[in-house]
């Protein structure tokens, strides 16, 4: 059973050695390594931190935003980056999600370093993320990287580009899809890159592109990596993908395959490739998906939150709960919620990763509150090594076209209150994890509640969908009584406890979460 605790007791036990070893799926430490990444994932018990290492150790001295080392600026490295990793550690993380560390193309760029999704070989380490001061090649410091993040019981997921870019089309063509004028072709409107060829014209997988593609699975296994996040998985059939991860799978069982990929999303190349639906995905071996909360700030009904995650459990069931989703309430593709929302939705998102059940995901500088805004956004360029003498960016998202400054804000009281729902993710973890998911009434269809129940005891979740309106609500708890334990863990205005029912008021786009102890919901 649960016990009654005074929040503000737990808050000042030293973040590094509460949760190092909190998620983990086995309390052994061991070395050399053994991977349990997949059994971690599936378990929801995946605390994924993202990073970009061509920012996260570079030192932008004269504060202009860009890393220009011809003036004395540090870029970013695999060497660097290894010295920052307690910075990881302090954030609660166990697994490090590295964005794509292969070489980039620079014919058609966006951007004065090359986008990190223009992938230009599938072997090849990019060459940016060398410490030209040490004498190892970037393989070795990569490598060593991912030894150094092992030796701390951090687990490294790295992402796998799904197109190639424009310089490989002309170097490989027969990897590419030709349009009818013979021309390679651009999905969506990701100008810097060509969508590959998966099948022939007789429905075959392209076997040249597939023996590729395990080229970069190999490098992924030599390196040490745990894991793929499988870039834009839909737009490769399940034939492929299901050869692609048997052919991981027997060097490594536990290696984890994550699919960005939702029930939502549309074909961005309709007419040229199939589309795999997510329940494909997953019977091709991916043991989680992206699920659909990229579209959050749309949602406005609790009806239609409660629905996403009624939908994605009722796809983790037809694999006997063998599956999870990776929470991606604010990924790289996404705006700051600072920027979307205010700190209101900053928070609902904290929280959200901290209670539902799927693997919390955050972003390098979300603890900090970095708006990802530059001081260089779209000028031109001073020096650029592509093709492309803009800085160009996409605004309110973490740069991935540029070598830019490191991410991070400076709102210390955002990382604390960070801090405190990771403690709580910690502390609550028996319900967080094991607990069912149970939707509660409310009397606002703005306003959704949900409670995780582990025995007698609960954590209760409510919050305002209506971003611009303050809203009183009640929330129907049968065996809520007048006298019952209601501990407040994040709130604004106090609740009143009547008999069935918890009365709140929240500001527009708030998140309340309290602890229920000896009140069964079911």
């Amino acid at each position: 059973m649960m016990k009654k605790i005074n929040i503000n007791g737990f808050l000042f036990l030293t973040f590094l050695t509460f949760l190092v070893f909190a998620f983990s799926a086995s309390s052994a430490y061991a070395y050399p390594w053994i991977n349990d990444l997949r059994t971690l994932f599936i378990s929801n018990k995946a605390i994924i931190y993202t990073i970009n290492i061509r920012t996260f150790g570079a030192e932008d001295k004269n504060g202009n935003d860009i890393i220009e080392p011809w003036l004395g600026d540090t870029p970013g490295t695999f060497v660097n980056a290894q010295k920052r990793l307690d910075d990881i550690i302090e954030t609660g993380a166990n697994t490090i999600y590295l964005l794509p560390v292969t070489k980039v193309g620079k014919l058609k760029a966006l951007g004065t370093s090359g986008s990190l999704y223009a992938m230009d070989s599938f072997n090849e380490l990019n060459p940016q993320l060398d410490d030209k001061a040490d004498a190892k090649s970037v393989f070795a410091e990569a490598k060593s990287f991912i030894q150094a993040a092992h030796k701390k019981k951090l687990r490294v997921i790295l992402d796998m580009p799904s197109c190639g870019s424009y310089d490989m089309s002309l170097e490989k063509p027969e990897l590419f899809i030709k349009d009818k004028k013979g021309n390679t072709v651009t999905p969506a409107d990701w100008t810097d890159v060509r969508l590959f060829k998966v099948q022939n014209s007789d429905g075959t997988l392209n076997k040249e592109l597939l023996d590729n593609y395990k080229k970069f699975a190999d490098m992924a296994l030599a390196l040490g990596a745990d894991g793929i996040r499988a870039d834009v998985a839909a737009i490769k059939p399940y034939a492929f993908w299901k050869e692609f991860i048997d052919y991981v799978r027997k060097s490594d069982p536990q290696f984890l395959f994550i699919a960005e990929a939702s029930v939502e999303w549309s074909n961005p190349a309709p007419g040229y490739v199939e589309y795999a639906s997510v329940e494909e995905l997953l019977k091709a071996g991916f043991d989680g998906h992206y699920g659909s909360w990229g579209s959050l700030r749309k949602i406005t009904k609790a009806s239609d939150f409660h629905k996403k995650i009624t939908q994605d459990k009722k796809l983790s069931d037809k694999f006997d709960g063998q599956k999870a989703v990776m929470a991606s309430f604010a990924t790289h593709d996404q705006q700051s919620p600072l920027i979307t929302g205010s700190d209101n939705y900053w928070e609902m998102v904290l929280w959200l990763n901290a209670t539902l059940p799927l693997n919390s995901y955050f972003l390098d500088g979300f603890t900090t509150g970095d708006s990802y805004l530059y001081k260089y956004e779209n000028q031109k360029a001073g020096k650029t090594f592509t093709d492309d003498d803009q800085y160009f960016v996409h605004r309110g998202k973490m740069d991935i076209f540029n070598a830019s400054r490191r991410p991070g804000g400076t709102r210390e009281d955002l990382k604390t209150k960070y801090l405190t729902a990771l403690k709580f993710k910690y502390w609550a973890k028996n319900i967080l994890v094991d607990g069912k998911y149970v939707p509660l009434k409310t009397s606002s269809q703005s306003v959704f509640a949900y409670a995780r129940a582990n025995g007698v005891d609960a954590v209760v979740v409510i919050g305002n969908l209506d971003t611009k309106n303050e809203l009183s609500a009640n929330v129907y708890i049968p065996k809520l009584k007048e006298k019952s334990f209601v501990s407040p863990m994040r709130m604004g205005e106090p609740p009143e406890t009547k008999n069935g029912r918890l009365a709140v008021k929240l500001q527009p786009g708030e998140i309340q979460v309290f602890m229920l102890s000896k009140v069964p919901v079911k």
